[in-house]
Formats: structure tokens, sequence, C-alpha cells
């Protein structure tokens, strides 16, 4: 049998990895995770529950509360949703080794007609976030012509769109911990 984890089984070791075993199911909500992630390079997670799993894209600037960003994001393995909790230090050898935190968590809605699996075929995926630290509308776009695995992060006009603020600069902890990645 197949699913959608069998890629996040075969990259890791879960005899040496304390990352979460890869699971279906037992989210039962809409949620959404941004982990801080100092790997080879910083970069951060985007993770939204979809039919089970964590749909998962690499934002390597991190996400933008400026409606000007266009943020890349790299659409990467699904992962279980347990990870949605995931901190720690992923071991040298490992895929991903390096230091994870929570950096945000909350909730999304979709925006607009149809489900979310459907908008992430169609290649367009309109969203509300509430977060502790992200909140309002944001848009996930694939770059058509780009590579099957790019996409852009872009923040709406909205009553959280802040242009001047930058979040990751001043908000870089953890909020499960309250500790920075370079603590982990």
């Amino acid at each position: 049998m197949t699913d959608s984890l069998d890629k996040y089984r075969k990259r890791r070791d879960f005899k040496k990895t304390p990352e979460p075993a890869a699971e279906v199911g037992g989210g039962g909500g809409n949620i959404f995770v941004v982990q801080k992630h100092q790997a080879s390079r910083l970069h951060y997670d985007l993770r939204l529950e979809v039919a089970g799993v964590l749909k998962s894209w690499a934002v390597p600037k991190g996400p933008s509360l400026n409606p000007g960003d266009k943020r890349l994001a790299v659409r990467t393995e699904d992962h279980p949703i347990g990870y949605a909790s995931f901190e720690g230090r992923i071991p040298k050898g490992e895929y991903g080794a390096g230091k994870v935190i929570v950096w945000d968590r909350g909730t999304f809605k979709k925006l607009g007609e149809g489900d979310v699996s459907d908008a992430l075929d169609e290649g367009h995926l309109s969203i509300a976030l509430k977060g502790e630290k992200l909140m309002g509308e944001f848009s996930l776009v694939h770059m058509k012509g780009r590579g099957e695995k790019n996409w852009l992060l872009m923040k709406k006009a909205d009553e959280y769109a802040d242009r001047e603020k930058d979040l990751l600069e001043s908000n870089p902890e953890s909020i499960l911990s309250g500790k920075k990645v370079e603590e982990v």
C-alpha cells in the first residue's frame, strides 16, 4: 500500500531521529504550522493539514506580512499531523539534519469555492490564517513553467497586512517553548 507519507518514511531512520512516525490522520481540523528550520540553510516550513497529512512547503525567506513580497515556497514531501508540534534536533546524517522550532501554529480556512485539495491541484489556494503570529489572508500560487515544486506565498492586503514590520526579526521565538532556534 502506498500513501502520501511514503517519501517521508523512506527519508528517515526512526531509530535515529526524534521526528514523529509517519501515520496518516489524527488532526481533526484545518491546522497550519510554520516551523523555523536551521538545516544546511535556514528556512521556514509552511504546513497545512489536508486529507489527514500536512502538505508542506519550504519557504527560504519565511512568510511576510507585506503584500508586496512574493516569497518562494518549494513543495516538499507530506508530513504526518504529529509533526505540527515537533521541536528538536534532527541528528547529523539524517534527512533535514538541524534544529527545528514551531514558530507559529493555528488554524486556516479555505477562501472561495471548492476544497483545499482541488485548489492545490489547480495551482491556486487562498486561505485565511488564524495563528499566534500570522493572521489574515494569504495565497499560495503555483509558478507554472518554473518546475512542479515552485510556488509563491503572498500576503493579501487586509487589516493584518504590514509593509513595515518584519515579523521574523521581531518575533523569532517558538510559540511552544519560547526558545529561539539557536537555543534548541
